[in-house]
């Protein structure tokens, strides 16, 4: 007997981009004393913000169509998706 997972989608996949370095890339834009007076959590939106704004026109210009979102409460860890308390969805951009 063998066993096959068939997907209720199996024309859609889903790829997670956890970003480790917002202040870092900040203060590169900004300079470091601009950067110390800017939250992390702020930090962290603006580069997102940035990140699906040229991830859309990227995949809009591959000619591809879909979904982007930045998602607060669910974190990558190795090989696992860790789902929070209070997972939302921040931003949500159709392409």
């Amino acid at each position: 007997m063998s066993w096959e997972f068939k997907s209720p989608h199996p024309h859609f996949f889903m790829i997670v981009l956890k970003i480790t370095n917002a202040s870092e890339v900040m203060a590169s834009k900004l300079g470091k004393f601009l950067e110390s007076l800017t939250p992390d959590a702020l930090d962290q939106s603006t580069i997102e913000d940035i990140v699906l704004k040229k991830l859309v026109e990227n995949l809009q210009a591959e000619g591809l169509k879909g979904e982007v979102a930045s998602v607060r409460g669910l974190e990558l860890e190795e090989k696992e998706l860790v789902m929070h308390e209070g997972l939302r969805v921040r931003r949500h951009h159709t392409f």
